[in-house]
């Protein structure tokens, strides 16, 4: 049986390598950090996106979606409207900008590909040139 407890620690680690590795080319490539690709990809999906959406979709907090959406906001991407159907609550749009930015961004992503290199890489990535390479 394996030790679970070193498999949980290289699942963290791999986890937490990858995050980095992806955040570094959103950042580098778009001047995008991950933590706001995700939402962005989550507004893209729905025709009517909530604050309750991207909390439901990303496991995060209310409060945390919320305050996200506002830098989003006030970085130009997206935008909130009124709720035609729910005075309490408001729709969220990507702006144009906020959609080309996301288009190019998610080419960019490769999840797949930035996976497999630090799978080949067999190595933890400590440093911004390791990122970079692994990516």
């Amino acid at each position: 049986m394996p030790d679970l407890k070193v498999l949980f620690s290289n699942l963290i680690r791999f986890e937490t390598d990858l995050w980095n590795a992806v955040d570094a080319r959103l950042r580098s490539e778009h001047d995008l950090p991950l933590t706001w690709f995700e939402p962005m990809q989550v507004m893209s999906k729905y025709t009517a996106c909530r604050v309750f959406d991207i909390k439901e979709e990303l496991s995060i907090t209310v409060g945390g979606t919320s305050k996200l959406v506002d830098r989003i906001e006030a970085a130009g991407l997206c935008r909130r409207r009124a709720n035609p159907d729910d005075r309490r609550s408001q729709i969220i749009e990507l702006t144009p900008a906020g959609r080309r930015l996301l288009a190019k961004a998610t080419k960019s992503f490769e999840f797949g590909a930035t996976l497999m290199r630090l799978r080949a890489s067999n190595r933890r990535v400590t440093s911004h040139e390791q990122i970079a390479s692994a990516s």
